[in-house]
């Protein structure tokens, strides 16, 4: 069971493993991009190409979608970034649980955005955690953990993608040692628990009184959705890349400024200087912050706001 990205690399595990995946579940059809075109998941695009029979319930807690379930006779049902929340009764039909794959140190994180929250906070590492699910959010006892660094350039999208690997074979020896009976459940501590919240469009403004680290770390937490933008001449303007520059300056926040090379130009902060890498302006493509300035020298100067 999975929709985006993250669950593709789980699922062609199981499916080049010796497991016999008797069906995939994942979200229906939704309109996406410019044209809001109606698209499958990426997780049903693999499945499909598997040749594997697909699923698509609205919803899990209607009867005829359990029954469903239940006449698959599954003995092992593996769960990675799903549409929908598990109740009980389809918790309880396979006899070996239901595994679910985590992008992050459980208890660390529970909830629908574990990666971007690592990088919001500043984390050094982060890591995948295979759960024996029960009914509440991510709080099933742990089979196991596998921990890596967070690098300094990693955005959401790259770090999901390592994540999604790392998981996928996490989970393959985990599997085998859960039905072989040598994976143990380890209760997670409540009382280390913290949960990541769900991001939406508008966390993606920039708010030029924060600190520098602080937006910089935004900036990579949003990336690629919802992105972090600001505006300029009345056009969005979404910052790509950024690092927080050794650099001091006393404009109001928002105000870009020069830099000395390599950073080229910065947007002062409500603590420091936030140096631009890359950028998009509105309706153009993305290019790096020497081409923008080469394109618009009065962009120094200038004040970003919304």
């Amino acid at each position: 069971m999975g929709t985006p990205d993250f669950g593709v690399p789980v699922l062609k595990s199981l499916v080049e493993g010796t497991y016999d995946v008797v069906a995939v579940y994942t979200r229906p059809d939704r309109p996406a991009g410019r044209g809001r075109q109606v698209m499958p998941s990426p997780v049903k695009i693999a499945a499909t190409a598997a040749g594997l029979h697909v699923v698509q319930p609205v919803s899990l807690r209607e009867e005829a979608a359990i029954q469903e379930l239940r006449g698959l006779r599954p003995d092992l049902v593996v769960v990675a970034a799903f549409a929908y929340l598990l109740p009980p009764e389809v918790l309880s039909i396979p006899p070996r649980g239901c595994l679910n794959v985590h992008p992050s140190l459980l208890p660390r994180y529970r909830g629908p955005s574990p990666v971007a929250a690592a990088l919001l906070n500043g984390d050094r590492e982060t890591g995948v955690s295979i759960m024996l699910m029960d009914s509440g959010l991510d709080t099933g006892p742990i089979l196991s953990q596998e921990r890596i660094s967070i690098g300094a350039d990693d955005t959401t999208g790259t770090l999901t993608r390592t994540l999604a690997e790392l998981g996928s074979t996490l989970l393959l020896r985990t599997v085998r040692d859960w039905l072989d009976g040598r994976a143990v459940p380890r209760p997670q501590h409540g009382s280390e628990a913290t949960c990541s919240a769900r991001i939406s469009a508008k966390d993606g403004r920039i708010e030029w009184m924060l600190p520098a680290e602080v937006i910089a770390r935004q900036v990579r937490a949003y990336n690629p959705w919802p992105g972090s933008y600001t505006a300029w001449k009345g056009l969005r303007l979404k910052i790509i890349g950024a690092v927080p520059a050794p650099a001091a300056a006393s404009e109001p926040p928002g105000t870009v400024v020069p830099l000395p090379r390599p950073d080229h130009v910065g947007v002062v902060t409500g603590d420091g200087v936030l140096a631009l890498r890359s950028v998009q302006l509105e309706g153009k493509r993305e290019v790096t912050a020497e081409e923008f300035l080469r394109g618009h020298r009065d962009f120094p100067g200038a004040h970003l706001d919304l």
